[in-house]
């Protein structure tokens, strides 16, 4: 299967290290595509619910073939998020292809992109950390109840159901807080005078215009979901921004590449050496 020609792609919320994460469908879709430039807009390991206990091996094929796009001379910026806030501390590290930042300033076609992953937007953040946390907890066990309960609904023949998607389609307040998430990230884009701003952090993936309350200025607002219920991204190809959703439907005929791209990236880099550098730095 060729690979699909990608100018730019934009990943968030990945949550590496939790059993929500959707690793195996992550690595499919990259497999097949072929980028100029990755940026990971927050939460790609999600170092607040980290263990040793849980680290499967797809999730490792996600941090290699990530790794292969810097060894390959692809630009990948790494955007910190909430639940990989440790790695502010290393903010501007740029180790050849590879950058840490937390937030990033990109020309798209002659137009100012304004990226950063978007938890500064979060009260609940910002004043009750421990609650965010506690949340985060319970989302995941969620998530876990959720997969059971498709399992069995598969088996069954029956469509599946998304539990925390259905919770906040319902419940006003967290349809709220996506509303003024949004509205806030354009008011502040328009103040800048940027044309695009790119978020993550709400589980939501969006593109729209948004007009800027009191200003007659609109901006595009873009954000690219996540990789435990929506799995989506967002790719810039041709000069044209677009949602990508995963579809299984699209890799039952694909075999699994063999294993020439992992030993080629091992003999390059440590990757396991690393991870564990990286579990006694969140210990």
């Amino acid at each position: 299967m060729a690979k699909r020609e990608i100018d730019i792609l934009v990943i968030s919320d990945v949550h590496l290290g939790t059993y929500g994460c959707h690793a195996k469908e992550l690595l499919n879709y990259l497999k097949s595509i072929r980028p100029k430039k990755v940026i990971l807009n927050g939460d790609i390991i999600d170092i607040w619910q980290f263990s040793k206990s849980y680290w499967p091996e797809s999730h490792m094929k996600v941090v290699r073939r990530l790794l292969k796009f810097v060894t390959d001379g692809v630009p990948v910026y790494y955007l910190t998020g909430n639940h990989d806030e440790m790695l502010r501390k290393f903010t501007d590290l740029k180790l050849g292809k590879f950058q840490l930042l937390n937030k990033l300033l990109l020309n798209v076609d002659g137009k100012k992109a304004w990226i950063f992953h978007g938890d500064v937007f979060d009260v609940t953040m910002q004043h009750s950390k421990w609650l965010a946390k506690l949340g985060a907890i319970g989302y995941d066990t969620l998530i876990i109840l959720n997969s059971m309960v498709n399992w069995c609904l598969t088996a069954l023949g029956r469509s599946k159901m998304s539990f925390s998607q259905r919770i906040k389609g319902r419940v006003k307040e967290a349809v709220k807080f996506i509303n003024h998430f949004e509205q806030t990230a354009a008011d502040l884009a328009v103040d800048k005078k940027y044309d695009y701003v790119i978020c993550g952090h709400i589980h939501h993936a969006e593109i729209r215009h948004i007009q800027a309350q009191h200003k007659t200025s609109s901006v595009l607002y873009l954000n690219s979901g996540d990789w435990v219920e929506s799995l989506t991204a967002l790719e810039y190809v041709n000069g044209n921004w677009r949602i990508y959703q995963y579809n299984p439907t699209e890799f039952t005929t694909i075999a699994d590449e063999d294993h020439t791209d992992d030993e080629d990236l091992e003999a390059k880099l440590d990757v396991n050496h690393l991870l564990e550098q990286f579990k006694q730095k969140v210990q």
